[in-house]
This record gives structure tokens, sequence and C-alpha cells, in this order.
């Protein structure tokens, strides 16, 4: 069984291995070793670049066609906790609840005929929703226990391709150089959505020996990035500071809080308070106030966005602009 304790300790020590210098996932030879099905001769990242996590490949069990009951019925989750929204034309809105993202990071799911690939990267705070389809093939993804810049590695199944969450990139393997659509959704909390959706859905709570609801890496979002050795942010910007993130742009979200409203290239950006960090306590309710934020164009339609921190926009989007309004 993972603990929220033991979840944190097996990063810790990675971590601790990391810092002195030593290799978290030793040589080249030791991947392959690992990973026997996957195409080393097709990479487009350094491999010196990747690092175990802690958990081992499917350690962290990604989940695949949950269930989900009406939002009226819900009784688990308390008003501030963020949850990733999905709405698919013709069909009811979603709700996957960060609380079991936290545990499971990736979810294999369909909404009517549209398969979607459900992603969290607590590290990063990536929260991405892609669709899975490749060269015609609906692929079902797992978690490798690989981080790069801190974020998660995914893998398909189909060809036990690497995949970088933050970008939807494979970077490793048959598929190198493939990418998937990310998909509009929305993280807020668990009160605005029901709110905004009386007759959405929520997913059910995973058949699994997890402490759901808690937060596995306590005040993390308010020191340093876990496992990350790239630069810090430009213009003093805190790595573990949220921003919004829009192709290779990027909004401080504490910018957006103070407008509350920001309009400017081509997009509007709202901010409302009432959602809690889920990387800031250890129970994620209890959390510190992150709001909550949506991006849409002139029409009102929602954008692609995600609210990475951002050391990570830094790493994945080196040459990215910083929209600072100033």
């Amino acid at each position: 069984m993972i603990s929220a304790d033991n979840l944190f300790l097996w990063r810790l020590l990675i971590l601790l291995a990391f810092a002195v210098g030593l290799p978290a996932y030793a040589q080249d030879t030791a991947l392959r070793q690992a990973w026997p099905q996957t195409d080393f001769s097709r990479s487009g990242i350094d491999l010196s670049e990747v690092v175990s996590g802690g958990p081992a490949k499917d350690g962290i069990p990604a989940l695949s066609r949950p269930a989900f009951h009406s939002a009226a019925s819900e009784t688990r989750l308390s008003d501030r906790e963020p949850v990733m929204a999905v709405h698919l034309a013709g069909q009811p809105v979603r709700a996957y609840p960060i609380r079991y993202l936290m545990w499971h990071e990736i979810v294999n799911d369909e909404i009517g005929n549209q398969p979607v690939l459900v992603t969290f990267c607590p590290l990063c705070n990536t929260g991405m929703v892609f669709d899975p389809r490749v060269e015609g093939q609906v692929l079902s993804f797992g978690v490798s226990g690989l981080l790069r810049h801190s974020d998660m590695i995914m893998f398909d199944r189909a060809t036990e391709s690497w995949w970088q969450q933050a970008l939807g990139l494979a970077i490793v393997g048959r598929l190198e150089g493939r990418r998937l659509r990310q998909l509009p959704a929305v993280m807020i909390s668990w009160r605005a959505f029901r709110q905004a959706h009386p007759d959405g859905l929520v997913m059910d709570q995973p058949n699994w020996r997890r402490a759901y609801g808690s937060n596995p890496y306590a005040r993390y979002d308010t020191g340093r990035p876990m496992l990350y050795s790239g630069e810090d942010p430009p213009h003093g910007i805190p790595p573990l500071e949220r921003v919004v993130r829009v192709g290779d742009r990027a909004w401080p979200l504490t910018r957006l809080a103070r407008a509350g409203r920001i309009e400017e290239g081509g997009v509007v950006l709202t901010w409302q308070a009432g959602q809690a960090s889920a990387l800031d306590r250890s129970e994620i309710s209890s959390g510190r106030e992150v709001g909550n934020v949506r991006v849409q164009d002139a029409a009102g339609r929602d954008v692609v966005h995600d609210i990475p921190f951002a050391f990570a926009f830094h790493a994945f989007h080196p040459d990215g602009t910083w929209m600072l309004g100033r």
C-alpha cells in the first residue's frame, strides 16, 4: 500500500540522492533493462534528465473507465476542493476530483464516444486533459514512475513510448515526436462546479486503499520544487508561483488575482476566490486560497489552458512569453 507518508518519503529519499549528485535512476543501461519494450533508438531528449520519482512503473496506479454519480448526490467533497471539469459537446460536464488524481495521476476515460486522458502531476501542478488517439488508435496510458524536470513521464501501453505530461509529447520510443491534442478543461472548486453544473457528474471514489482527501506533499507549494535542477524562472518570479499558461504565454496568478480580470492577447482571464491549494496543507480542503481561474475567448468559449508552477513553464517553454503587464 502506498500511504501519504511513504509516497512523500520515496520522493524525499530520491531528492536527497539527487542533491548530492548521485544518479537517481542509475545509467542508461538501467533504463533500458527496466523498459525492454521501449525503443530507445528514438529519443528526443537527453536521458540524463530522467530521474526516478520513487514508485516503480505502475507503482502509482492509473485508472480506467471509473464510475460516476450525480453532483447532487456527492457527499465526500468539500466546497473548496479542486476538481478538473471536462465538458464535451452534448455530454454532461464531468468532475474529476484532485483528491483522487493526487494518488492516481492518470484517468483513461471515455465521454460519449470521445476518449479522454485526464492527468495531474502534483509536482508541477499541471492538470491537463488530452485526446489519447494517435494514428487512429486509442492509447491507454500509465504512470512510469519517472520524472523529467519534476514532471511526470507517462507511457502508453501499446508501444511503451514515454510521454512528457506537461507537453503531451512523446519523448522516447516508437511514437517519439507525436503530440496529443490538449482538450479544454478547467480546474475549479467543487462548489463552483456544483453551482455551474447542477446536473453534472462526478467521479466516484476509486476502489483503492488510499488516503483520499489528504495531500502527501504538505507545504510543497510554499517551498522549493522537488527533483528539479533547472533554472529558476526569470523576472524574480518564485519557482512555485502558479501561472496561467495559454500556449507559450504565462500570466502570473498573483497578477490575475490582484486584477480580477485581464483582457489581452486575444483572451479574457478571470479570477474569483473559493478554491483551496491542493498542495498546501495536509488536508486538501484546508489549503490556502488560490482561487478559480477561467480563460475564454471574446465569444465566451473556453480556451485550452492549464495552471503549472512557474518553474515548470520555464522548463518546458524556455522561450515562452511572460505576461507581466508592465
